[in-house]
């Protein structure tokens, strides 16, 4: 499985290590992937995002739930 959030489409970024002699050796960031039960049309479905992803639905839907208020 690729390393990619299917809701925001983030996926690795590359960087390098350096050692303390400054010396640089490639290495990659990997995104946060997680399994979460999410709400869809009244179904709870298990859904692998980012956890940022969940973050941004979870903010997301706690304001809409205080604007109805």
């Amino acid at each position: 499985m690729s390393r990619k959030c299917p809701i925001t489409g983030k996926g690795p970024m590359s960087g390098n290590n350096r050692s303390h002699s400054v010396r640089a050796t490639r290495r990659r960031w990997n995104v946060n992937i997680q399994t979460y039960k999410v709400n869809i049309n009244g179904k709870m479905v298990e859904v692998k995002m980012s956890a940022r992803a969940y973050r941004t639905l979870n903010k997301s839907i706690k304001a809409k739930d205080e604007k109805a208020e």
